[in-house]
């Protein structure tokens, strides 16, 4: 019954989406002020968002956006869930996740096509460390439980038999709290992104064990394409502010093209002092690292749905004995359209 309530949803939302115009942000947006939650601004993970706000982009769509930034993308999901916030700057796989709880949540234009999630260890807490396995009954630190870095450590940890209960998640943020942690020796392990991981590699305070900021990896770890942070919404949203979901998809695209033309000096003066940790060099290095794992143009990969759904119907029972309706989870419409409109930026 679930199933087909969303194929029947799919099919009638995009119906709804292919009558919509080619120029979208043309028309009156239903909701130009809206509130965007995210989990960890900071994070090169969210580098387009950033870039859509401090270039202008959303502006330049008649949109007025609060961004509302969560310790993890968890947070983030449950401000949307619990009305707080209009949409989500979030991890694709959140849709899968609650579409077996039951809401429909549809991921509308992508910022990152791999993950840029890195599980590392501690070389102080762990000095003879020689394989995933030793990591269990460890405390392995995450920007949120539930969150993305929650998820791709448990994958990892299954893949070398290590069920989620047989070591200690603990959310340290995605920030200094997050250095400090690894530094401190609190945490014997962590899952985390840029430009926390390359700020520990660079002192020494980290051991890569996965790095899914390089695509081709990712794609071996995943067994394909691992569509990472996009923007996300409730499909009512959708269905009642067509326009409002065309310009941000048209200012996250645009953002997504700007930073594939960008070089190291373009992103330091569009990003936040604050956003460096207090060294210039680490987030250059950082944002050199994740480029190619930032989406060039928004789109999300037709076999992406299949490739999350895998990832976490191996770790969730729940998720593997569900009939996942990939079509209802993602639309490419609005980035097409995006596209069309900027092709060049």
């Amino acid at each position: 019954m679930l199933n087909r309530r969303h194929l029947l949803t799919a099919s009638l939302a995009g119906s709804a989406l292919a009558a919509w115009p080619l120029r979208g942000s043309a028309q009156a947006l239903e909701k130009p002020k809206l509130t965007l939650a995210v989990g960890g601004k900071n994070l090169l993970y969210y580098l387009p968002l950033t870039i859509a706000e401090t270039q202008g982009f959303f502006k330049d769509e008649g949109l007025d956006v609060t961004i509302a930034d969560f310790a993890g993308g968890s947070r983030a999901l449950q401000a949307l869930v619990g009305g707080s916030a209009d949409v989500v700057s979030g991890a694709f796989e959140h849709t899968i996740n609650m579409q077996v709880k039951g809401q429909r949540l549809r991921a509308f234009v992508l910022q990152g096509r791999a993950p840029q999630i890195v599980l590392g260890v501690n070389p102080k807490t762990m000095p003879n460390f020689k394989s995933v396995a030793d990591l269990r009954g460890k405390k392995i630190g995450v920007t949120a439980p539930g969150s993305s870095t929650n998820i791709v450590a448990n994958f990892v940890l299954a893949k070398a038999g290590i069920k989620p209960n047989e070591v200690s998640i603990i959310g340290v943020g995605a920030g200094p709290g997050a250095v400090a942690a690894m530094r401190a020796g609190q945490i014997d392990a962590m899952s985390n992104l840029d430009p926390v991981i390359t700020l520990l590699l660079r002192s020494g305070d980290l051991k890569v064990v996965s790095d899914t900021r390089i695509v081709a990896e990712a794609d071996k770890v995943f067994g394909g394409p691992m569509p990472a942070a996009c923007l996300y919404t409730q499909q009512s949203f959708i269905e009642r502010n067509p326009a409002t979901a065309q310009a941000l998809a048209n200012a996250i695209v645009r953002a997504d093209r700007w930073i594939q033309r960008a070089g190291a000096s373009d992103i330091i003066k569009a990003v936040p002092e604050s956003y460096l940790l207090g060294d210039r060099a680490v987030y250059v290095d950082a944002f050199l690292a994740a480029k190619g794992a930032l989406s060039p143009d928004g789109m999300i990969p037709e076999a992406g749905g299949e490739t999350a759904r895998r990832a976490l119907a191996s770790i969730d029972p729940e998720i593997a004995a569900a009939k996942i309706d990939l079509a209802a989870i993602y639309t490419n419409d609005f980035v097409k359209r995006a596209n069309a409109k900027y092709p060049k930026g």
